[in-house]
């Protein structure tokens, strides 16, 4: 009997998912951790904005250039393997990143970090697309990025508890070595497609490692070759730029600076933004799917709510609120971290399911492309402004005007952006 008529989805694609999204978790925590922590390796490894600027957005420069060989290993080499051996490289490199004696080890620690943690993403949606039936991708994409907000919230108060009791480099050599454990379970546990495991697939339809094969540089060239990409790429870069720059490293100094927050209070306004990750990724989803019935929509809605977030940090720094404080580190992940998810949904749907692991890890490019131009984009100005610090709240809303201004080309691109009306792109047997 043809496997397709025995199409159901297995249980154990839960298994496959939790191992894989506590790999997802840790790449959130290495993401947004040198924010809450900011201030003490400066002191450390005695670095100037400028610098610790340029020490942050390390991960992001190898992370962003990875995305496309990401989706093209995704598509041949297989992600199970993939993620394997590149997330046990960000576990040695965080090990090495706590022992760094210097500057430069630091920035080359943080270097392999993102090109360890980079081979992630992408290979798990790539598995969720064989693993789970087609109208629950949008769902479990959304559930990724909400299990990443754990990720976030890791990075922020218990990641500031910790420093305080036990100093950053014990933490991150504590970090590294549950990121190689990890590592090791995905091995043993995840497989590629249920036919691997010996189980039907979810639905009765080839999966992307099943289906007839296009050839990588032929896949790249197709999203590439799109014009509809790159207004969603602009969008995803704008991003990037704000979130990163911001709840990824310059959030802390300011609020410690500007508002006099203590370290505790630092990471318990920035644990908000993993509740903006929990709560706002399945929401966006879900509106997008069953309310909306858009993915533009929903882009264009968070690119004006990033707007509105940027536009008190540039005009009145020091006249924000603490309320005001935990609910803008709450939107700016909704308006961002979890928008992101519905970007990654548009497009893949831009593209035939055969190299839908290409188009994802090409527009993975971009938000990541925005943190590594970003946080030393912010670092740069506040150094400009005011020296190497600290820095009065004029400092920061000087340099906090780029984020509004970038929020605003964001808001441009996503006016652009073609809608799919949640239907998936012709395979090429469609044509």
């Amino acid at each position: 009997m043809d496997q397709h008529c025995q199409a159901r989805p297995s249980p154990y694609r839960w298994v496959v998912f939790g191992a894989l999204a506590a790999a997802y978790v840790l790449v959130f925590f290495h993401r947004l951790c040198p924010s809450v922590v900011a201030l003490d390796i400066m002191a450390d490894l005695g670095a100037g904005p400028a610098l610790m600027g340029l020490l942050a957005s390390a991960y992001f420069y190898p992370y962003a250039a990875m995305q496309m060989p990401a989706g093209l290993l995704a598509d041949s080499w297989g992600p199970r393997r993939s993620v394997t051996l590149f997330f046990a490289l960000a576990g040695v490199a965080s090990i090495l990143f706590g022992l760094a004696w210097s500057t430069a080890v630091a920035v080359a620690a943080r270097v392999l970090v993102g090109l360890g943690v980079a081979m992630v993403f992408v290979p798990t949606m790539k598995i969720i697309t064989c693993w789970f039936p087609r109208g629950q991708f949008a769902l479990m994409a959304g559930l990724l990025l909400a299990l990443g907000g754990l990720g976030a919230y890791v990075a922020s108060a218990p990641l500031a508890m910790l420093s305080a009791a036990f100093g950053w480099r014990a933490s991150f050599v504590v970090i590294g070595l549950i990121s190689m454990v990890v590592g090791v379970a995905i091995w043993f546990l995840v497989r590629d497609n249920p036919a691997d495991k010996g189980l039907p697939p979810a639905e009765a339809r080839p999966c992307a490692t099943e289906a007839p094969a296009i050839g990588l540089w032929q896949g790249a060239m197709m999203v590439l070759g799109h014009g509809r990409f790159y207004p969603l790429a602009g969008w995803f870069i704008s991003t990037g730029v704000v979130f990163f720059g911001l709840g990824g490293l310059w959030a802390g100094p300011y609020l410690a600076q500007t508002h006099g927050l203590g370290p505790a209070d630092v990471g318990h306004v920035l644990s908000m933004m993993a509740v903006g990750m929990v709560l706002g990724s399945p929401l966006l989803s879900w509106l997008s799917d069953k309310v909306l019935r858009s993915r533009k929509a929903v882009l264009i809605g968070c690119a004006v709510g990033l707007c509105g977030l940027t536009a008190p940090l540039a005009l009145a720094p020091a006249d924000i609120p603490l309320w005001g404080l935990y609910l803008g580190s709450a939107l700016l992940s909704v308006f961002c971290a979890a928008a992101s998810g519905v970007g990654f949904i548009a497009a893949k749907e831009l593209f035939p399911v055969e190299i839908a692991g290409t188009a994802v890890g090409l527009i993975n490019f971009f938000p990541f492309l925005g943190g590594a131009l970003g946080q030393p984009l912010l670092g740069w100005l506040l150094q400009r402004h005011g020296g190497r610090g600290p820095y009065a709240a004029a400092v920061y809303g000087q340099a906090f005007e780029w984020c509004l201004w970038i929020a605003l080309a964001g808001l441009f691109c996503a006016l652009f952006c073609t809608e799919t009306w949640g239907r998936p792109a012709p395979t090429e047997g469609d044509h």
